[in-house]
């Protein structure tokens, strides 16, 4: 027997994107009513957590009410492994996804057909946002299985009519070889693993700046305002920032349009706040805080009020693009990836930015953690060009000193400083690992 569905539409709704404000507070309302009754008759975790802040589907009667809902956050997904926040039987999930588990369960995700059908829509806004139109050739290096990001580019890009090439992470070489024999004019993947695929194309003889790639879609990895520039600056690639989680629905949460002046998140089918990250207090439009996302759409794995970790703040100034969906600045910091080091907070973006303001170093760097004798430390080694590494000593100590200087000046804390040589720090086809905790508590 299948369960009950909303009766608001979902994805006929014309140019989602420049609704009226009103219209779309609108929208947003009668979705959020629909998800929220839905989680609460189908979800024992909801109806339970609900029950115990005396709240009910029917007490929803603004956006503000949402405020009355309870958080969700990963220990939840994690205590309801595998299928136990699904609001929809198995007959009726046609997709599962799952994000790797490093704690141990991984966090599983499901689909129905109608939440499949969002997921393309929204990723096709996204790359419709920067850009791409059909007719492009667009490489997707995301990786395709369990994890979401390979599958929900390949979808987006083949609703907006663009031709897909599924060849997903890895295999650096023949990534290359294809960007140039298939005339691949966008390339989807992380930031990180696209610098790799440029630096190995200038070794074969190929840089990127001679083949007809134009633009970059990046994602699944924070990164930098200075690490957009490095990119655009030694590949002549337009680089647009993608934002999204497993939990919510996959890649296409939202995504910078031309502008590059912040994230887009489609509203329509993400209810957005910005919280208090320690205490959980709502925080006005343009302060920085946690994002909180609640899915207005998701019929299978409804989420009320997810904690992202995701540190952020809520454009309150136009876009001159005419979006009405309202935008977040860019994300290059997390909540919980905060270093507390002798006392000090410190992020691996911090680190980044003032690395790369720093003339003559590379964009490949990692932080390393360490204890001696009671005592935590950074050590920070960064790449540095083969031009400068093979200067005089006296000329290297003074790139050390210039870039302890720039940390130092961005985060308060003085630490250590090795430059390595060109290629010398572990390249990642995903992820970028950018921090090693060598504290053992």
């Amino acid at each position: 027997m299948k369960t009950e569905h909303c009766d608001v539409p979902f994805n006929n709704v014309s140019a989602p994107d420049f609704l009226a404000v009103a219209k779309l507070r609108e929208l947003q309302l009668q979705r959020l009513q629909c998800i929220v009754d839905r989680a609460y008759n189908h979800v024992m975790h909801y109806r339970d957590a609900m029950e115990q802040l005396e709240v009910r589907p029917e007490d929803i009667r603004s956006l503000d009410d949402v405020r009355r809902l309870p958080f969700t956050d990963k220990t939840a997904l994690r205590d309801n492994y595998p299928f136990g926040l699904f609001a929809s039987p198995m007959n009726e999930v046609v997709r599962v996804h799952a994000s790797s588990g490093t704690t141990g369960k991984p966090i599983v995700v499901a689909y129905t057909q109608a939440d499949v059908d969002v997921w393309s829509s929204v990723m096709m806004r996204s790359f419709a946002a920067c850009g791409v139109h059909a007719g492009d050739i667009v490489q997707n290096a995301y990786g395709y299985g369990l994890f979401t990001g390979g599958l929900g580019a390949h979808y987006g890009a083949e609703a907006l009519g663009a031709t897909v090439i599924p060849i997903s992470g890895g295999n650096t070489e023949r990534q290359i070889m294809v960007l140039r024999d298939f005339g691949v004019t966008v390339i989807c993947c992380t930031p990180s693993y696209f610098l790799h695929i440029a630096e190995k194309a200038a070794e074969m003889g190929m840089p990127l700046q001679d083949l007809p790639l134009r633009a970059g879609v990046f994602g699944a990895e924070p990164w930098t305002e200075n690490m957009r520039r490095r990119i655009q600056e030694l590949t002549g690639v337009r680089a647009f920032d993608i934002y999204g989680l497993s939990e919510i629905v996959g890649p296409g949460v939202g995504i910078e349009c031309d502008q590059q002046n912040g994230l887009h998140i489609f509203e329509d089918h993400f209810l957005m706040e910005i919280v208090n990250p320690d205490t959980g207090d709502p925080l006005p439009d343009g302060e920085e805080g946690e994002l909180v996302l609640t899915t207005l759409s998701k019929m299978a794995m409804p989420m009320l009020r997810y904690r992202t970790h995701d540190i952020t703040a809520i454009k309150t100034d136009p876009c001159p693009c005419g979006r009405t969906v309202r935008r977040i600045d860019r994300i290059s910091r997390r909540s919980d990836d905060m270093l507390i080091i002798r006392g000090v907070n410190v992020f691996p973006s911090q680190i980044e930015t003032a690395l790369l303001a720093v003339e003559g170093t590379l964009p490949h760097y990692q932080i390393i953690v360490d204890r001696q004798q009671g005592l935590d430390g950074i050590e920070v080694q960064v790449e540095v060009t083969a031009e400068l590494f093979s200067d005089t000593v006296k000329e290297l100590e003074a790139l050390k000193s210039r870039i302890s200087h720039a940390i130092d000046s961005t985060i308060g804390l003085r630490v250590a400083v090795s430059l390595v040589q060109p290629r010398t720090i572990t390249r990642s086809e995903g992820k970028a690992k950018r921090v090693i905790d060598r504290r053992t508590n």
